[in-house]
């Protein structure tokens, strides 16, 4: 089994940053890669980032891109998401995922990842 721990959600106002921690423990892997996903009150979860843990290749959503960074410390087994210029619209509940294929294309898909953890609350105020 595998446990994921997400933590660093709150409130901030717009233009603020922001960073988000995920630490994974349990079973290890050769190959997968971690994702963050977030979900708005009445929206379906939507893809944020994922990056690929063995290589470093990262992947954003065109929402995201240019203002949050996904990486990854290998050595404390914990992925970020740093969030900057952070609009209204990037209120939701964020969860970090992993996802044991190496089909880069299932990175943004929601139904693909194995594990996920319980989430932590971003509210962005205007």
């Amino acid at each position: 089994q595998v446990q994921l721990v997400e933590s660093g959600g709150g409130l901030v106002q717009a233009g603020g940053s922001l960073r988000l921690s995920c630490v994974r423990s349990g079973r290890t892997f050769s190959n997968y890669a971690m994702g963050w996903f977030r979900q708005a009150p009445g929206k379906e979860r939507e893809f944020v980032a994922a990056i690929r843990w063995s290589g470093g290749s990262t992947y954003y959503a065109d929402s995201v891109k240019g203002r949050f960074t996904i990486s990854r410390d290998i050595a404390k087994n914990t992925v970020y998401l740093q969030m900057d210029s952070l609009k209204p619209e990037d209120t939701a509940v964020y969860y970090c995922a992993a996802n044991l294929r190496t089909n880069w294309r299932s990175y943004y898909v929601a139904g693909e990842y194995d594990y996920w953890g319980q989430g932590t609350q971003v509210t962005v105020s205007s």
